[in-house]
């Protein structure tokens, strides 16, 4: 785990579940400080020979999360980024929280072998939690409070509302598992061809992730039934005194209910009556996160170019890539903005 990250994106489950699903074994470049047996710091990369070449942290094209290196000391990461140095390649980090070392670590290191670019990345929400998220009603506006007893309301008409937070024994998991990945394809993730049930790479990954959670008992599996059936699930991790929101998806026939928003009710209910500290939304943020929490765990990208001719001409392709993407974004909100 990274030091002090908690973020079970940095764990070993998460890692090695990203070289067995991801990863092809002719791309994979792991950058190992210390002995194979008793490794200190690991940095988990793929070889991306587009445009030249150049080293990319695994993971984090495909899953969007944001990610760290695996080290144990500042020490140990700064030896790690001498190592990558040394390779004499570009790497890229797509999304480092703001506050790891590993940030501090390549800048120092890659000074006067070549030239670091570091940009903002999208950050990711979170609630401090405290007593007020275990009453039965969240500390929202009063408007989002009663959006939720409307939806509560409608719910209950038709059948009885509960919510299940189960920690899944593994004989246990495949089912649950099968049920979550139903109900999130019964959404327009399942019409965009997004859910985790259509999408081969990402569906496999996300059950290899559960089951090494489920083994360390770290896993959350949450479900809002309303009558006999399931209309919204989560995917959790509950570890290092927090509750991580991995995915979350509903059953569209139960639209009128909100059910996503109540079993997210419930879960931050549940994460506030067990003492933990935060209630963490991976991924981005999004339109239906900012009624909960203003909060932002900032997030950097950084990418590094030794200087050397070929690298530099990456770097050259990158810039300009970077401009046509701001473009691009900008042209998309003037035009859904009707300018």
């Amino acid at each position: 785990m990274a030091i002090g990250s908690g973020s079970p994106t940095h764990h070993y489950a998460w890692v090695s579940a990203c070289v067995d699903i991801i990863s092809r074994s002719s791309d994979l470049h792991l950058v190992v400080v210390g002995s194979p047996q008793r490794p200190l710091a690991i940095a988990p990369l793929v070889t991306r020979r587009r445009g030249g070449g150049r080293l990319e942290q695994l993971g984090v094209r495909e899953l969007h999360e944001p990610m760290d290196l695996i080290y144990k000391s500042t020490a140990d990461v700064t030896a790690l980024a001498e190592a990558m140095a040394h390779l004499g390649l570009p790497v890229s980090l797509g999304r480092l929280p703001a506050e790891s070392s590993t940030v501090a670590a390549m800048t120092e290191v890659w000074r006067g072998r070549g030239i670091v670019v570091r940009r903002p990345a999208a950050g990711c929400p979170w609630i401090a939690l405290d007593p007020r998220w275990c009453e039965p009603e969240p500390p929202l506006e009063p408007r989002r409070r009663a959006d939720l007893r409307r939806a509560q309301r409608n719910a209950e008409k038709i059948g009885p509302v509960s919510c299940q937070i189960v920690a899944p024994a593994p004989g246990e998991l495949d089912q649950l598992l099968d049920d979550a990945f139903r109900v999130e394809a019964a959404g327009w993730k399942g019409r965009e061809g997004t859910a985790l049930a259509s999408d081969t790479v990402r569906g496999a990954f996300y059950r290899r992730y559960a089951a090494a959670a489920c083994r360390q008992g770290i896993l959350r599996l949450c479900f809002l039934r309303i009558g006999d059936r399931t209309a919204a699930v989560q995917l959790c991790v509950e570890s290092e005194g927090r509750f991580w929101l991995h995915k979350i998806g509903y059953d569209e026939a139960f639209a009128k209910c909100s059910p996503g928003m109540l079993l997210l009710r419930d879960t931050i209910r549940y994460a506030a009556r067990q003492g933990l500290d935060s209630y963490e939304f991976l991924g981005a943020p999004e339109p239906w996160i900012r009624p909960w929490t203003d909060r932002l765990r900032p997030c950097v990208s950084l990418r590094a170019y030794p200087i050397r001719a070929r690298s530099l001409a990456t770097l050259l392709r990158d810039a300009v890539e970077d401009v046509a993407r701001a473009g691009a974004r900008r042209l998309g909100r003037l035009r859904r903005n009707g300018r």
